[in-house]
């Protein structure tokens, strides 16, 4: 790390590496947020099929289940940065190529698939590199504050990404394209910029020991295992997201203006949170202070399930956002504090892996649980689910619950 003294958030946005780092990391995230707009709307305007609007996702989750380990392995083996650098140049041509062939009017719904998988392939190799970058760049006792920092800036891609992205589809269908060119290059040029960094040096002897040595760690280590388990079991029954369209339509009668408050909801809470953790850190008991906020999720979940006002909803889903990023923060500089950083992107690879796992099937569970039980019950229950996990992971792990201190 690069001080002995924690700095506070101002200090650490005049820090020239981690500001580069919190530069191009809010690029990437924009243009991936352009991106799922410009991919989702140009595959139905060609197809108009469901299905094959359902399947980008899949075809871009698909790289991440599959070189997950390998991805984390080159996040130790490699300098970080350059994994990085390398990542978004590819997404960069990828995005060139979308661009170009969507000016010229010959993009088919192939050529977008394949497009949308090589991306798969860049953000699983450059997903584990960044955040096993971010504890090399971070002045020591400020990982916390660093990670409140950078969620926050990821949650304004989040809010404000698929809104840029609608907007220049309107323009022209390749102009999203076009600015998530730029935002890749400027992102690739800000990594390069980050400077020198201290990296533990790897001992590869080439076997598969090397490779799922993240997943042997992870297993060893009860206050990691519990609390990466307890994101993937939390989002995977506590998750509404698929669900907001049918609230909106059928449940608070708001129509597509009040999806859209639903779906920003979350985002505003969690940007509000973020903007708490960055100048008040949490200094003790932060096992316990996960746990609550998981807790408080499940609530805040249970509470819009049952809602039937707009209001009560949103700011709802506003608690449950900022209970997340509570969640998140902690999760996140636990796993790196308690990592060597020899291993920090292959154990950052198992954590990549179980959240997009738990995001991916989250929501189709949300589906099938609506389809079988109906909406309301479905949301409740997976409120219910999502507490009485936290309660049994307490029982379970009571090295994470007495976890007292982060840095």
């Amino acid at each position: 790390m690069s001080s002995v003294t924690p700095a506070g958030a101002r200090d650490l946005l005049g820090h020239r590496p981690f500001l580069f780092f919190l530069s191009s990391r809010s690029l990437s995230r924009f243009s991936s947020q352009i991106g799922a707009v410009a991919i989702g709307w140009q595959i139905y305007e060609l197809t108009g099929s469901a299905f094959d609007l359902g399947m980008v996702g899949l075809v871009q989750f698909l790289p991440t289940a599959l070189l997950v380990f390998v991805a984390g392995h080159a996040a130790d083996r490699f300098e970080r940065k350059r994994v990085v650098q390398a990542c978004q140049l590819a997404e960069a041509l990828t995005a060139l190529f979308l661009a170009a062939s969507t000016f010229a009017g010959t993009i088919s719904e192939i050529q977008i698939f394949v497009a949308t998988f090589v991306l798969g392939i860049a953000g699983a190799f450059e997903s584990p590199a960044t955040a096993a970058l971010l504890p090399l760049i971070a002045p020591q006792g400020s990982l916390q504050r660093a990670t409140a920092i950078s969620s926050g800036a990821a949650q304004v891609a989040t809010i404000t990404g698929p809104a840029l992205g609608g907007f220049a589809y309107a323009l022209m269908p390749s102009a999203p394209y076009a600015v998530m060119l730029v935002f890749w290059l400027l992102g690739a040029a800000l990594t390069g910029g980050i400077g020198r960094l201290q990296q533990a040096p790897v001992k590869d002897s080439g076997s598969s020991d090397d490779l799922f040595a993240g997943v042997t760690f992870v297993r060893s280590n009860p206050a990691i295992l519990g609390t990466i388990s307890l994101d993937l079991f939390a989002v995977l029954f506590g998750g509404v997201t698929a669900l907001l369209p049918i609230y909106a339509r059928d449940i608070l009668q708001a129509g597509p203006l009040g999806l859209g408050i639903l779906r920003a909801a979350p985002a505003v809470g969690a940007l509000l949170m973020t903007m708490v953790l960055a100048r008040h850190t949490i200094n003790r008991r932060v096992g316990m202070r996960m746990f609550q906020a998981v807790i408080v999720f499940g609530v805040a979940t249970v509470v819009f399930a049952l809602s039937q006002w707009m209001w009560l909803s949103a700011l709802a889903l506003a608690v449950l956002g900022a209970a997340d990023t509570i969640s998140v923060v902690i999760r996140f500089s636990l796993v790196q504090l308690a990592t060597p950083d020899a291993m920090r992107g292959r154990v950052g690879a198992v954590n990549f892996l179980f959240i997009n796992a738990s995001n991916q099937l989250g929501q189709f569970e949300s589906g099938v649980a609506a389809a079988l039980l109906g909406t309301v019950p479905s949301a409740v229950l997976g409120g219910v689910a999502t507490v009485a996990i936290a309660l049994l992971w307490m029982k379970l792990f009571p090295t994470l619950r007495n976890v007292e201190k982060l840095e």
